[in-house]
């Protein structure tokens, strides 16, 4: 079988199931067990710290290990950064076959800094059966040192081992989240996947096969690069807390906008005196012949929509045609946001108006930039979805991770984003 630490809401176990095949995943997130269930994967809700390794030797083929980030990752205090030497410690003293956990998670600013460690707690444990064939691993980049660590170990074993830093967008993921990645195999060389696109287009040469150009939020949720989407608006709270825009269950489809006569089709331009919050967030590609025309006029400066990845002022924001950067949710400071961006060409003629009002992103909105399908079944909440979606490997750089271990291929059309 194929284990699955730290499994999340699936974003190992959906990419196996494109590729063929299925994992057993240990977590203890209630809402993420819930999405695995309804997403219909094997899980054991549990503490990968405290869940014994007896009943695993000799009958995992591959592990997979995708540790909490939160003590890591630039997005939270970083505590696991202070924490690293007792984190080596754990991981040298459990490749030994000693269990100094306690000790050291007591000394620990961060208890979720060791968790780090648990995959070694397994693999030395299979090892005395010969297994695993095959490991990977993720975190972000700043876990890169440790999961050195953790090669030079595995290759003492006789594993062939890769570590570095990977961008998601080189492998068709709409977002340029970039991850510390381990690859481990006792059967083959252990090296990164070929990527598949680049950030220009790149043509085929005798060399290798070209690579497509990054994919856009827009091209991924099926904006068109041209449209000026209107992000959806729900009720309900957001991942951090507080009010919504609207009471609580409204929500603002393009149909009742155009009802209202609020709607701006694609080709008007963006003005602040518009009523209606739908019209000042300019308007979807009409699926209608019937689309009101616009009866605006004058000089007024054109906006495009783009993401802020938070509240922070070094925020990401990229504009839909490009790739989204980095997605951090779990807390308010964390929300990412559709903003309107001055498009450049539009405003050489003088100063532009002022924007449109932000609107928060949708679960599903994220769910899709992380490669999930649109119809993802998320649990719980909106603050609970967008949590199990920060913490989420994106499936399709997933896929071509385990690809090569299980003789398997990525096709083009498996990772299908928008409905």
């Amino acid at each position: 079988m194929i284990l699955d630490l730290f499994a999340g809401p699936g974003g190992w176990s959906h990419a196996l199931s494109v590729l063929g095949v299925r994992d057993v995943g240990l977590e203890w997130d209630e809402w993420a067990c819930k999405t695995r269930a309804a997403a219909g994967q094997l899980t054991i809700r549990t503490d990968v710290a405290a869940y014994p390794v007896w009943p695993w030797v000799g009958r995992v083929h591959g592990l997979i290990a995708s540790p909490p980030c939160q003590a890591w990752s630039r997005a939270g205090r970083r505590l696991g950064l202070i924490d690293q030497p007792l984190v080596h410690q754990a991981v040298a003293d459990l490749a030994a076959g000693r269990d100094t956990r306690v000790g050291l998670l007591a000394a620990c600013r961060d208890e979720r800094s060791l968790l780090a460690a648990e995959p070694m707690r397994y693999l030395h444990a299979l090892r005395a059966a010969g297994q695993p064939d095959w490991v990977v691993m993720e975190e972000v980049p700043d876990v890169l040192p440790l999961w050195r660590q953790y090669a030079a170990i595995l290759r003492s074993w006789g594993f062939s081992v890769w570590t570095g830093v990977l961008n998601s967008a080189d492998y068709g993921v709409p977002q340029t989240r970039q991850r510390a990645i381990l690859l481990a195999s006792r059967v083959r060389v252990a090296a990164p996947p070929a990527p598949t696109h680049a950030q220009h287009a790149e043509g085929e040469t005798l060399f290798g096969p070209g690579r497509e150009r990054w994919v856009s939020m827009a091209a991924a949720l099926g904006w068109g690069a041209t449209d000026r989407p209107v992000p959806t608006v729900c009720a309900g709270g957001g991942p951090g807390g507080g009010p919504e825009p609207l009471p609580s269950g409204a929500r603002r489809a393009l149909s009742g906008a155009r009802d209202r006569g609020t709607w701006v089709p694609v080709d008007t331009v963006l003005e602040p005196r518009d009523s209606g919050r739908a019209a000042r967030l300019g308007g979807r590609r009409s699926q209608t012949s019937d689309a009101p025309a616009s009866d605006r006029t004058g000089q007024t400066g054109r906006w495009r929509w783009a993401l802020r990845s938070n509240n922070q002022t070094n925020a990401t924001v990229r504009g839909i045609d490009e790739p989204a950067g980095t997605l951090f949710f779990g807390h308010r400071s964390n929300e990412c946001t559709w903003v309107a961006d001055p498009d450049p060409a539009e405003q050489a003629d003088g100063a532009p108006n002022p924007p449109p009002e932000p609107i928060r992103i949708t679960a599903r909105e994220a769910g899709i930039l992380q490669t999930f399908p649109a119809d993802y079944p998320w649990q719980g909440n909106k603050g609970r979805a967008f949590n199990q979606i920060g913490n989420a490997v994106p499936p399709r750089l997933a896929a071509h991770l385990l690809a090569p271990h299980l003789g398997a291929a990525v096709r083009p059309d498996d990772f299908t984003l928008a409905a």
